[in-house]
């Protein structure tokens, strides 16, 4: 399950998002304990905090193409 926040290098949000769902992923709105990961880019803000003081392992775009086997 990921959530994704801020601004993304060389991909829209809506493009990451249809990239999870298609290997299998759930993508949520907002940071919770059950959150898998958070994606963020530059300007990540409040649920990059949140994601922090839940322990919810973040991730970059780069991170991200890497798990799902560079398909994007």
């Amino acid at each position: 399950t990921f959530v994704i926040t801020g601004t993304l290098p060389d991909v829209s949000r809506d493009e990451a998002k249809k990239l999870i769902q298609r290997s299998g992923g759930k993508v949520i709105a907002s940071v919770s304990s059950k959150t898998g990961y958070l994606l963020a880019g530059e300007k990540a803000g409040s649920k990059l905090d949140k994601a922090r003081k839940l322990d919810v392992p973040v991730i970059d775009w780069y991170e991200l193409q890497s798990m799902l086997g560079g398909s994007a």
